[in-house]
């Protein structure tokens, strides 16, 4: 297929309803990802769920070799969940070790919860006035309090910041402390090969796969570190850790759309995407710097595709993306307090769009903004 990666991206799927600027909630599937899922599930009506399984175990482990190829794991270090939050329930759920972690002061609100759940006690990684992990300091705050886990979502659910996730690893690698990220907005969208001791990420979002599908991958060494709750392993039939937190029932056919999705990913190339994503944030940035009512918040080469509107003139961003969506057909994120308690105060909206979208498709969205503040 010809034309610019953006074209080519945009003609590999159904054509939008309208603006769609929110892949950091979920991206348009493909033509590929959707018809494998469909039929998976119909080869399943055909010879029963478990003989088609067994048929797809191929293209489920050329999924698992392409989370490990975004990871700098390995195939056989990956397993599929449901989700990014089952991820980080099952793992933190069999943590055998000190039940503390440090994190980043605008964590994820899902996450904080989680690890409240499952009786973690948090503390805060140092950041600078951006909200951006200061390396030296998190250095010598780890190195002093030696938490059970560190953990760091490189690129946030309500801001575009990209974090020094690279850096933070080798910290982590000379301290000897685990390393958990959560790459739910980042894998595929920044660079994750850091080879962690455990990542995960939900299938929906810039991998362009289907809901209720996500991976979760472990470094063996940290593996072994894990008590899996369920099911229990017998001598008489031992199960690895990842065969204990793999158990259980499982929508298949989402499974292969996304092995599907994030072999396209791979074939159109992990850098290639990755630049233009930065590429398309910068020029949404750009368009949506004078409009009024609003102020931008990430730095305009932020190398993320994630936009943050603040309202400076008392507007609901919930009310304006209903309105968008109801009047123009474009499709935003409005973001409360729960995305990161800790930090964000005020309600913001969101701009997510994927490599496909256009110029004029964000001169629009800009007029559109400030015809909000007077529809």
């Amino acid at each position: 297929m010809t034309g610019t990666l953006a074209e080519r991206w945009r003609a590999a799927r159904p054509k939008p309803a309208g603006v769609h600027l929110d892949s950091g909630a979920c991206s348009r599937q493909g033509f590929a990802a959707i018809d494998a899922a469909a039929q998976h599930a119909r080869h399943e009506a055909e010879v029963g769920g478990y003989v088609a399984l067994e048929a797809a175990a191929p293209v489920l482990d050329a999924g698992r070799a392409a989370v490990a190829a975004l990871t700098g794991l390995a195939p056989t270090d990956v397993i599929f969940t449901t989700g990014a939050n089952h991820a980080l329930d099952l793992l933190l759920a069999s943590w055998d070790g000190d039940r503390s972690v440090a994190c980043l002061v605008g964590e994820y609100g899902p996450n904080l919860a989680l690890m409240a759940a499952n009786g973690f006690r948090v503390s805060p990684l140092p950041v600078d006035e951006h909200g951006r992990l200061d390396i030296d300091a998190a250095a010598e705050v780890l190195a002093r309090e030696r938490p059970g886990l560190v953990h760091l979502t490189p690129l946030g659910s309500h801001r575009g910041l990209a974090q020094p996730l690279r850096p933070l690893a080798e910290v982590c690698r000379d301290l000897g402390l685990p390393l958990v990220v959560d790459a739910a907005q980042a894998l595929g969208h920044l660079d994750c090969t850091v080879a962690p001791h455990a990542i995960y990420s939900s299938s929906r979002k810039w991998l362009a796969g289907p809901r209720g599908v996500g991976v979760l991958a472990l470094h063996p060494d940290f593996a072994a570190m894990l008590r899996p709750r369920f099911p229990p392993s017998e001598p008489s039939a031992p199960l690895t850790v990842l065969q204990q937190l793999a158990h259980g029932e499982s929508n298949a056919a989402a499974r292969v759309g996304f092995s599907v999705a994030i072999g396209e990913h791979l074939a159109t190339g992990d850098e290639d995407v990755r630049a233009r994503l930065a590429e398309v944030g910068r020029l949404t940035r750009e368009v949506m710097a004078d409009v009024a009512g609003w102020r931008v918040v990430e730095p305009v080469d932020e190398p993320t595709a994630i936009t943050t509107l603040v309202p400076t003139d008392g507007a609901d961003p919930h009310r304006v993306r209903a309105w968008l969506i109801d009047e123009r057909r474009i499709v935003t994120t409005a973001c409360d307090a729960r995305r990161a308690p800790h930090e964000l105060t005020v309600p913001v909206l969101r701009l997510s769009p994927h490599v496909d979208v256009t110029p004029d498709e964000l001169e629009l969205t800009a007029a559109a903004l400030s015809d909000a503040a007077t529809g």
